[in-house]
């Protein structure tokens, strides 16, 4: 898409390319998402960074730390208002990334959170009965 940020799949009509510092900083909130940094990142976030950054494939901050299995981080970035339903590019939910890795305790943060089953495709429903996670199947109702 011409024009399109790579921090984000939505930019703001006429806004001008990160610089490089910006896409530095960027890209290490998104590497302390994925490791569960949550010191590095919650410093950022108390700080203003938007708890709802997403790569140029629409993954989350969110998304990317309930991928790759980090509860505490998870918890942080939603107390900072990420987005519980949020969809990447490809229809997936931060739930259904969590179903289909069989992260039950990210499952859990993010259905207190309000996370909703059957959004996204595939739903983290439809992910969790196709992988038999019988635990989260259980906390899905």
């Amino acid at each position: 898409m011409s024009g399109e940020s790579p921090l984000g799949s939505s930019p703001l009509e006429g806004a001008a390319a990160p610089d490089d510092e910006t896409l530095a900083l960027a890209h290490a909130l998104f590497d302390a998402a994925r490791e569960g940094n949550s010191a590095l990142l919650g410093g950022y976030l108390a700080a203003g960074a938007p708890a709802t950054l997403t790569t140029s494939s629409g993954d989350s901050l969110l998304m990317l730390a309930a991928y790759h299995g980090h509860a505490g981080t998870v918890r942080l970035i939603l107390e900072h208002g990420g987005d519980v339903n949020a969809p990447n590019d490809r229809g997936q939910t931060p739930l259904a990334g969590a179903v289909f890795k069989g992260y039950t305790d990210v499952a859990r943060e993010l259905l207190e959170a309000g996370a909703d089953p059957d959004a996204g495709t595939p739903t983290a429903r439809a992910a969790a009965e196709m992988f038999a996670r019988t635990e989260i199947l259980a906390l899905l109702g």
